[in-house]
């Protein structure tokens, strides 16, 4: 695609947004690959392609396997505590702050999108960033065990009863949070405009989210590489770099 196509393609995305009175954004892993962090499913890299995700990432597996789930979580642990949030990630906190967004609705464990000075955040799969202890239930910052962790192969242990902790993200065979699961369907039944970003729509239930914005008459804009199954009812795809795409849109309207 050629430069002038791809401004035109900016541009008609930040005049959507700019008469849309209620937007909200869903992110993906892809807005976080290039702060470091590895997304899932991409042919080659993605971390499913090393691993069986019910082997290693289940509640079944931190449960009775848990040298085995730490260990697949230390390498992706390790990434998300040395990344910080990339020029997306700051674009879409200031389009929040100017009153362009509404909300960030997110697929991913990182945190960096808070990092980055955003408010309303909805973290659908939960986050890497705190630790609830499996016994008595206390949470705790991952911080405070991320060190032993990473440089000792030590597994984090309460403080108060010495119980395994368990990272405060959403494993299979587990429900998302009601809570932030029900927020975030409300938010995209009032939008009139969903900005997907990074996503392939390929995770349920997330990936049906803005299927209920649709069926209200809002408009979707898609900023994403690869094809999702809402393309063809996108006004606007954007296949284009998410960390030069998100910075010109704020541009545009700040």
């Amino acid at each position: 695609m050629k430069k002038a196509e791809q401004i035109e393609l900016v541009r008609q995305a930040s005049q959507l947004i700019s008469n849309s009175k209620f937007t909200v954004v869903l992110t993906g892993a892809g807005i976080s690959t290039a702060s470091g962090i590895p997304d899932f499913r991409s042919q080659g890299t993605g971390l499913w392609q090393k691993n069986n995700p019910l082997e290693v990432a289940s509640l079944t597996a931190f449960q009775y396997t848990p040298e085995k789930f730490f260990n697949w979580l230390r390498p992706l642990a390790r990434d998300i505590w040395q990344a910080r949030p990339n020029p997306a990630h700051i674009a879409l906190a200031q389009l929040e702050k100017g009153g362009w967004i509404k909300a960030i609705i997110t697929q991913n464990i990182d945190g960096l999108q808070q990092a980055a000075g955003a408010e309303n955040v909805i973290e659908l799969h939960g986050s890497a960033t705190t630790l609830t202890c499996f016994s008595c239930h206390k949470s705790y910052p991952f911080s405070e065990f991320i060190q032993a962790f990473l440089m000792e192969d030590d597994l984090p242990r309460c403080p108060n009863c010495s119980g395994l902790l368990k990272p405060d993200i959403i494993l299979f065979e587990e429900m998302l949070p009601m809570g932030d699961w029900s927020q975030a369907q409300q938010l995209c039944e009032n939008a009139d405009l969903i900005l997907v970003i990074g996503s392939s729509l390929e995770v349920t239930p997330a990936s049906n989210l803005p299927l209920y914005a649709l069926e209200n008459g809002a408009h979707l804009i898609i900023n994403n590489y690869s094809s999702t199954y809402l393309d063809e009812r996108a006004d606007i795809l954007l296949p284009l770099n998410i960390i030069e795409t998100i910075p010109a849109i704020a541009q545009f309207l700040l």
